[in-house]
């Protein structure tokens, strides 16, 4: 098939931020072009944008219903391929729905919705029509990330024993959305962004990042979750205590008030022989720990890694291997499947390495429980 992957994207318009990170990452490897677009529920608005991106006047829609339905009566050879949702929490669930309804593959930013209940029935919708879900928890894209994974699974760290993950962030630590910071108002709004505030937002990354590593699952959790800036309706901040399978034991932090912090998404992890530990902001370096020998880094492009460290690898050592470009290893992933479907093949397997409507629901499900467990009296709830 001698052509790219067509991507409509839903969201994303004049002034979003995670908009231009997806347009950005969908394009960096040249596999996906947009051709279509809802980017404002404001119809104006979604005009004004298509013109920014030049595309045709026809392919920009007022609403992503408009959207779904115009393209999916073009010929197959020119609708778009998939629906790229980059909208605020409360908007996930309607575009996704319909867009597999009508036999559209999906990218959706997290979380996945804004409740369980729609995570439910979208990963039913998933397995009966057989379509193909990513979720853009990009953090599982990063090159040494992927080695730390393959590292647990092949035993190099023991059997693991302890999981302490942490993600400070301290743009909240004022009533920023008073002053009509687009980013912050939709996030502290419980209309809008669901039960979690930081937890939804931030925890989820850090929940999922946990799992993905560890190949272990959250079974159990004690939280606590504050609202620390007065008057704020969501949480800014919360700690969990973690039981894993296996027997595992975690420790979860996330926090939006933490002064001073940009994104410090961390990980460590320990075995019963050595430990892993890395740190988002230092992407490029795994630090690899054991029992009696000497703590050695692993660093992106030098050595040996694993295959897929490898192929998550995209510039020469020493180049930091950044946010988009973890971004961009779920896109690109994920339009090899696309491809395949399309061509009729397999894909290999390090290809169908992305977060997905699974990883989804587990998401929804972790912020569900921590939230009751932190209303009430109970010291652990079952996830």
């Amino acid at each position: 098939m001698s052509r790219k992957i067509r991507m409509g994207m839903v969201g994303g318009g004049r002034g979003a931020f995670i908009g231009g990170v997806h347009r950005i990452a969908a394009a960096i490897d040249q596999q996906i072009e947009l051709v279509c677009g809802a980017f404002s529920s404001n119809p104006e608005k979604s005009r004004l944008s298509g013109e920014d991106f030049f595309l045709p006047a026809d392919r920009v829609y007022g609403s992503y219903e408009e959207m779904i339905t115009k393209e999916k009566e073009l010929p197959e050879g020119e609708r778009m391929d998939f629906v790229s949702i980059v909208t605020p929490n409360h908007v996930h669930f309607g575009p996704a729905k319909m867009a597999l309804e009508n036999g559209f593959h999906v990218v959706c930013d997290k979380p996945v919705t804004f409740n369980v209940e729609e995570a439910q029935i979208l990963k039913k919708l998933v397995e009966e029509t057989g379509l193909i879900f990513a979720l853009t928890h990009n953090y599982t894209g990063y090159p040494m990330v992927k080695q730390a994974r393959v590292m647990v699974e092949n035993g190099d760290i023991g059997k693991v024993r302890k999981v302490v993950v942490e993600y400070p962030q301290g743009w909240l630590a004022t009533k920023v959305e008073d002053t009509d910071q687009k980013q912050a108002s939709w996030r502290v709004d419980p209309a809008k962004s669901g039960m979690g505030g930081a937890m939804g937002d931030i925890g989820t990354h850090a929940e999922n990042l946990a799992e993905y590593i560890t190949g272990l699952k959250i079974t159990e959790v004690c939280a606590e979750l504050t609202s620390f800036v007065e008057g704020r309706r969501l949480d800014d901040d919360a700690n969990i205590l973690l039981r894993l399978e296996g027997g595992a034991k975690g420790v979860l932090h996330c926090s939006q008030i933490a002064v001073g912090e940009e994104n410090g998404l961390n990980i460590r992890i320990w075995g019963e022989t050595g430990g892993l530990e890395w740190h988002q902001q230092e992407p490029n370096t795994l630090q690899v720990k054991s029992l009696e020998g000497p703590t050695v880094h692993y660093r992106t492009g030098v050595g040996s890694l694993s295959d897929a460290a490898t192929a998550a690898q995209r510039v020469p050592a020493g180049h930091p291997e950044g946010y988009l470009e973890a971004f961009a290893n779920i896109y690109k992933n994920f339009a090899t499947c696309v491809r395949a479907r399309l061509e009729g093949t397999e894909p290999d397997e390090l290809s169908k390495d992305f977060p997905s409507i699974e990883d989804g629901l587990r998401g929804m499900i972790f912020v569900e429980k921590v939230v009751e467990n932190s209303r009430g009296n109970e010291k652990w709830t079952k996830l």
